[in-house]
């Protein structure tokens, strides 16, 4: 294939393939390295103007960072934050019922759903949730320019700073607080994290919501089996995450030493994109894969990716999940869309797929 600016780049697309270079040494997720495929112009001329996140990183270099977070992703915290997350998604549609319908699902619920439970794991105010969302939203949009980029990167990088030498002097358990109080991590490094954390961690979980909410919609069979039986909450979710699969551009890598596959050799300094979407739907894994279906032994997909880089907040996404939709759908049992179902758009261009916003009455 070619990218946007004429640059050539492999699409793997089959389960074993993608599953199979996801976990190769030879495959770089290095920005920095030959035949990086950026996925707009904007992305690679920030490359220069910023320290790249440790998931754009190899070897120690990303494992020594990776480790320092791997307390606070862990399962046994997302698990005890059931509570806390019941509580969150309960007071949210309290207000979203109170105020009436119609209502954008984004707007008022799967957004203010996901940036309070992470504000609060990662210890961001929620007071400047609208300064922060709105430089993460910019910073998940491919069509903007460097500049736009630069100026988003500069703002939140700024402010994370400031944040962390406040918690060095007034520690707390949050993500955040905990990586200000390490020694083995600079300032620069401590903002990267943040703001990649806020960024995945937010745009990723609103998305899913809003359109497993749509699939259920599209699916009122599958809608109501959730509903009646609230033990299949998990394996739903497992589903909905492979139906959807919302990174949908791929995972970009730069191949670093060549690599045969399928009797085809992809040469060092080529770019790949590993299409998660695809894998998640190959018929020799998944079969009638373009169907939803809550039942199906769906654990296998990869929607959080696999190998050294695989998502580090599945686990909270997991749990966010199995509480805000079974909800959702328990308390509102007339939902349904409140525009035809064409009149939908899509952010078919941005890194994580999502909806533009999600009309819906009950």
């Amino acid at each position: 294939m070619r990218l946007w600016d004429g640059s050539p780049c492999w699409l793997v697309t089959g389960y074993p393939q993608v599953r199979a270079l996801l976990g190769d040494r030879r495959l770089s997720a290095d920005v920095r390295g030959d035949g990086f495929p950026f996925l707009s112009r904007g992305q690679r001329e920030l490359v220069s103007s910023s320290t790249p996140p440790f998931i754009r990183r190899d070897g120690l270099d990303h494992a020594r960072q990776r480790r320092m977070l791997t307390g606070s992703f862990i399962v046994r915290r997302a698990e005890a934050m059931r509570p806390q997350i019941q509580r969150v998604v309960d007071e949210t549609l309290d207000r979203m019922i109170a105020e009436g319908g119609p209502a954008d699902l984004v707007a008022a619920f799967a957004q203010p759903v996901a940036s309070r439970i992470l504000f609060r794991l990662l210890g961001l105010p929620y007071k400047d949730r609208v300064f922060l969302l709105a430089h993460s939203r910019a910073l998940a949009d491919n069509s903007n320019d460097a500049e736009t980029l630069d100026a988003s990167v500069t703002a939140l990088s700024g402010y994370l700073n400031d944040l962390a030498e406040h918690k060095r002097r007034v520690p707390d358990e949050s993500v955040l607080g905990h990586l200000a109080m390490r020694e083995d991590i600079t300032a620069d490094e401590a903002a990267s994290t943040g703001r990649l954390l806020l960024i995945a961690g937010h745009e990723t979980t609103v998305e899913m919501t809003a359109l497993g909410t749509l699939a259920l919609l599209r699916n009122p069979g599958q809608a109501r089996l959730l509903r009646s039986e609230p033990d299949l909450a998990k394996g739903a979710v497992e589903e909905l995450l492979r139906y959807l699969s919302i990174l949908h551009l791929g995972v970009p890598r730069a191949v670093v030493e060549d690599i045969e596959l399928d009797g085809t050799v992809i040469r060092a300094g080529e770019g790949v994109l590993l299409m998660l979407s695809t894998a998640n739907r190959d018929a020799r894994l998944f079969a009638d894969g373009d169907r939803l279906d809550l039942t199906r032994e769906a654990r296998h997909h990869l929607a959080f990716s696999f190998g050294p880089h695989q998502c580090l907040g599945q686990s909270l996404a997991r749990v966010e999940l199995q509480i805000s939709l079974p909800t959702l759908f328990r308390r509102l049992p007339g939902l349904r869309l409140a525009v035809p179902f064409e009149e939908i758009t899509y952010r078919t261009g941005d890194t994580v797929y999502g909806v533009n916003a999600l009309p819906v009455t009950w």
